[in-house]
């Protein structure tokens, strides 16, 4: 089957990602044929969506890494980086660091005799046991308060103590669940072990 567009690139901004993501939950193998982008090739069979900024070739120190990951943490966007393969696992620690709780994408020698796909959860993927070759262009999934895996328990508890002082055990199991994301159960919990 091949997916044709008369609008630019399939997946970009039409409704192709849904076919994509049929593919993916049903491991169908699917394949880009030569463009203008490696950027937008990758975007297309990542199946995180058309939104994404493109940085091109990453730094080579930890520095100016972690100065530049710091920025680059934010909601709404998927991100596409050009990496050495040689360097994957030097970066995965980064990605993993910084990344908690997305989806990567990698794409090796795209359109190429020995392109290859990779998918995983950043927290699940390995580092590469043998040594990859070429140049990979890597796809981040967007980060979105749902799949983030960094809860600050600690600092829910806080607020549920100062919320006591004022609303209803009722009142501060709503707001704080839609707030931060977790169940009911949790903040109730909290609120029996701090009520006085």
């Amino acid at each position: 089957m091949s997916l044709i567009s008369d609008a630019g690139t399939p997946v970009l901004s039409d409704p192709g990602n849904i076919i994509i993501n049929e593919c993916i939950e049903n491991d169908i193998k699917i394949f880009t044929i030569p463009g203008p982008s490696a950027v937008s090739a990758a975007v297309s069979l990542s199946g995180f969506g058309d939104r994404f900024l493109f940085y091109g070739f990453l730094p080579k120190t930890k520095n100016d890494l972690d100065r530049l990951f710091k920025n680059l943490n934010i909601e709404g966007y998927s991100l596409v980086f050009f990496i050495p393969a040689i360097k994957i696992n030097f970066y995965l620690k980064f990605f993993k660091k910084y990344f908690s709780g997305r989806n990567i994408f990698i794409a090796r020698e795209m359109t190429k005799k020995h392109e290859t796909y990779y998918r995983q959860t950043i927290d699940k993927i390995d580092l590469f046991k043998t040594q990859l070759k070429g140049e990979l262009t890597i796809v981040i999934s967007k980060k979105t308060k749902k799949n983030s895996l960094t809860t600050d328990y600690v600092k829910i508890e806080k607020q549920v103590i100062k919320y006591l002082k004022s609303y209803t055990v009722k009142d501060i199991v709503e707001l704080m669940s839609k707030k931060e994301q977790i169940s009911k159960k949790i903040i109730y919990n909290f609120c029996i072990k701090n009520k006085k």
